[in-house]
């Protein structure tokens, strides 16, 4: 081969070689930063994900990047080519990276190999075991306000075409969160009669539990009757505010302070007994979430009035001394918004050794306010006793009392399991699997 024609083949290649080059470099680079967060997020406790989560095959991953790309909690890092959740506590589960996947390499399961989580058997319809009782949003494991929202919507387009019955309301709607509004939308959109009841005094379901200006994200949701809203980030207080204009609009019947007490089956549907009176209905859809009833610590002194389990408005502990116990969200968004007012010194105790259930952005301000001094993280302590004015904690294996005005027990609720199972429901224990 002549002189020229070397140099035609090298000038051919040449663009080739530099693509390579830097195509291998940056997947060395991207390797690097994945096992770093990797790592991190192992040595601090934090690598067990909190709810629905993706599990990659990775021989079906062909390293397209595109799951990376498309979780904008960074959970996901590229390792060798192959997409590997990185940070498991950063994931909430908004399912993103499977869409996002061309290979079909990402299943969304619940709960992992050491860590069980129960969700109730549902059909595509979200039709449960016990035909004409549906469960939608949180209750099934689906927490996030837009896929709650849609899962309501489908259950109610499901029970409108069960068989009638003229003595009965065609469906009672249990709860008035994300999934409860949305089926109580499309109940009227389809021109059914239906009875919803909501416990609370308020709209919102565990949004309403929120602390004051919490900022909640939802992506575009599509709602009965309104058609298509977007949100993005928007504070508690605005979300509350949009979902009770909407019920102002369309003018549905929401019976707030009513609560659930037992579903008994008949022979033409079920009868729904609450607080205040019966229905006879041919369907129930559950849109009750997952908290159930707060989870005590079941210590000496809990039973007074200074115990109590969510946050509603830090003002009111303005110049205070404030225990708050737990480790997920809900416990370092208290503890964070309320070190915030004047005059409060704030504790937040946690029986693990890191707050692995906490989102970073959470853990970060934490870590920021303690290192300014705001507020005294002690992990590993449990409470042991109350008094009018103090605390009882075992820290680190050493018995301790601290002052103490209030105290903010955020250590979830006890699951209504056993109401699920009493009406037939069947409740699977998921170990990572769908």
């Amino acid at each position: 081969m002549t002189f020229s024609g070397l140099s035609a083949v090298y000038l051919y290649f040449l663009p080739v070689l530099v693509i390579a080059f830097f195509h291998v470099r940056g997947r060395h680079r991207n390797t690097a930063a994945a096992l770093a967060q990797q790592k991190m997020a192992t040595e601090a406790g934090l690598s067990e994900p909190s709810s629905l989560h993706p599990f990659i095959d990775v021989n079906k991953c062909l390293g397209a990047g595109s799951c990376v790309i498309a979780c904008p909690e960074e959970a996901i890092g590229m390792i060798g080519g192959k997409a590997y959740l990185v940070a498991p506590a950063a994931c909430i589960g908004h399912g993103a990276c499977a869409t996002a996947c061309p290979h079909n390499a990402i299943t969304l399961v619940f709960g992992t190999e050491k860590r069980g989580m129960d969700i109730p058997q549902v059909d595509p319809n979200f039709q449960t075991n016990v035909p004409g009782i549906f469960i939608a949003g949180e209750l099934g494991g689906m927490g996030l306000i837009r896929k709650a929202a849609s899962q309501g919507t489908q259950a109610i387009n499901t029970i409108k075409k069960l068989k009638s019955n003229a003595n009965a309301v065609d469906v009672v709607i249990v709860g008035a969160g994300p999934a409860g509004l949305a089926s109580t939308l499309g109940a009227v959109e389809n021109k059914l009669r239906y009875v919803t009841v909501e416990q609370e005094g308020s709209l919102g379901g565990a949004v309403f539990q929120y602390p004051r200006n919490k900022i909640a994200m939802t992506a575009p949701v599509t709602l009965p009757i309104i058609g298509q809203v977007k949100m993005g980030e928007i504070s508690k207080e605005a979300l509350l505010e949009f979902w009770e204009g909407i019920v102002k609009k369309t003018g549905v019947k929401i019976n707030f302070n009513e609560r659930m007490e037992n579903i008994t089956k008949t022979a033409n549907g079920f009868v729904v007994k609450t607080n205040k009176q019966s229905y006879d209905t041919r369907s129930v859809l559950l849109a009750i979430g997952r908290r159930g009833t707060p989870r005590k610590l079941g210590v000496p002194g809990e039973n007074l009035p200074k115990v109590v389990y969510s946050l509603i408005d830090p003002e009111q502990y303005r110049n205070m001394h404030v225990l708050v116990v737990g480790g997920g969200d809900s416990a370092l968004e208290a503890a964070c918004s309320i070190a915030d007012q004047p005059g409060t010194t704030v504790t937040i105790s946690y029986r693990s050794e890191a707050f692995g259930r906490g989102k970073q952005k959470n853990r970060e301000r934490l870590q920021a306010l303690e290192a300014r001094g705001k507020i005294k993280v002690m992990l590993k302590s449990t409470v042991k006793g109350v008094t009018e004015d103090r605390v009882a904690l075992e820290f680190q294996g050493q018995n301790i009392e601290i002052i103490n005005d209030a105290i903010i027990v955020c250590t979830g609720g006890v699951l209504p399991t056993p109401f699920l199972k009493d009406i037939g429901i069947m409740v699977e224990t998921k170990f990572g699997t769908q």
